[in-house]
């Protein structure tokens, strides 16, 4: 089955991802707050995550994921001439990453900008690749979702600490004679912006953790079934679900209620934890090098996050 979109434009060619090498265990968290392995199973999913060491940056874990997508697309730097980052945790804003990320992989004067819906970011820059091609503003682009939560964690709050982790994930997308990117369903709930927060530099993040859920698993199916219908997908010929990974509860619910019957659903948090912006592209990835899905398939995806914002939209897998 194929995408319906109209006019064809763009596709994704390949996905990189990067994890730092340090792993925090339910039983290391359990030695500085009061939590445990069960407890934190029961209730998000996660077993472990990735923590960057105090030295490596956001950039850093960019360059890495970025690097390879570039190497797995067949394509150089010079091939690229746009740059979009998906990020909500940059410790200083000016620069943007998206420059930074370009100057280091070896990418000559690109267009290069930063997008900060948090968890839906991934699939925003996705969107705005997309329509780039389409419109003859890019032939190239390769977009980042990043996430170096760690310093933005309060590591005593069981509520956040056992949850979010570090990362990234990649995508390179290029022309296509058919639509590999279908159209994108996307939009926010301003209304409820303060149920994920950081006040100030000087604060945590917070999260109303059962705000968010209660929204999560009553609100998004729709979309998701729209950005279905939109493509020209039947729901039941999706080869993979991949919604940002914010927790195995709301994974598992939204899936049950878009009937993606056939379709493999990531869940990545068991290993990675929520990294935001990076989870999605790190995901399929992830399912990509172990193969778990095939070349040519179809596949959802579905972000959402603070803001709250969210954005859907089908793919096929490079």
């Amino acid at each position: 089955m194929k995408i319906s979109q109209g006019a064809p434009g763009a596709k994704i060619l390949a996905f990189g991802h990067y994890q730092p090498s340090n792993v925090v265990t339910n039983d290391d968290l359990s030695k500085t707050m009061e939590t445990n392995d069960e407890w934190i199973r029961t209730r998000v999913g996660i077993q472990e995550r990735r923590i960057a060491a105090p030295g490596e940056s956001e950039i850093d874990l960019a360059v890495q994921g970025g690097g390879k997508a570039i190497a797995a697309s067949g394509l150089s730097a010079a091939d690229i001439d746009l740059v979009i980052v998906a990020t909500c945790t940059l410790e200083t804003q000016i620069p943007n990453a998206a420059g930074r990320v370009a100057a280091r992989l070896g990418i000559n004067a690109p267009g290069a900008f930063d997008v900060n819906t948090a968890c839906s970011g991934f699939c925003y820059a996705l969107a705005v690749a997309n329509d780039a091609i389409r419109a003859g503003s890019a032939t190239n682009v390769l977009v980042v979702g990043v996430e170096k939560f760690s310093p933005w964690i309060d590591w005593t709050d069981r509520a956040t600490a056992v949850i979010f982790a570090d990362g990234a994930g990649a995508a390179v997308v290029g022309p296509s004679d058919t639509p590999g990117i279908g159209p994108v369903v996307w939009g926010s709930d301003g209304d409820k912006s303060d149920a994920i927060i950081v006040k100030d530099r000087h604060s945590f993040l917070h999260q109303e953790g059962q705000t968010v859920f209660r929204w999560a698993t009553t609100s998004l199916h729709p979309v998701a079934r729209q950005a279905c219908e939109r493509a020209g997908v039947d729901p039941a010929d999706l080869a993979a679900f991949v919604p940002h990974q914010a927790n195995v509860r709301i994974i598992e619910a939204i899936a049950r209620k878009i009937g993606a019957d056939n379709a493999v659903v990531a869940k990545d948090i068991v290993l990675a934890g929520n990294t935001s912006a990076a989870s999605i592209p790190m995901a399929l990835s992830r399912m990509i090098e172990r193969g778990e899905v095939e070349s040519g398939g179809l596949a959802l995806l579905l972000g959402f996050g603070a803001g709250l914002t969210y954005a859907a939209q089908v793919v096929e897998i490079p």
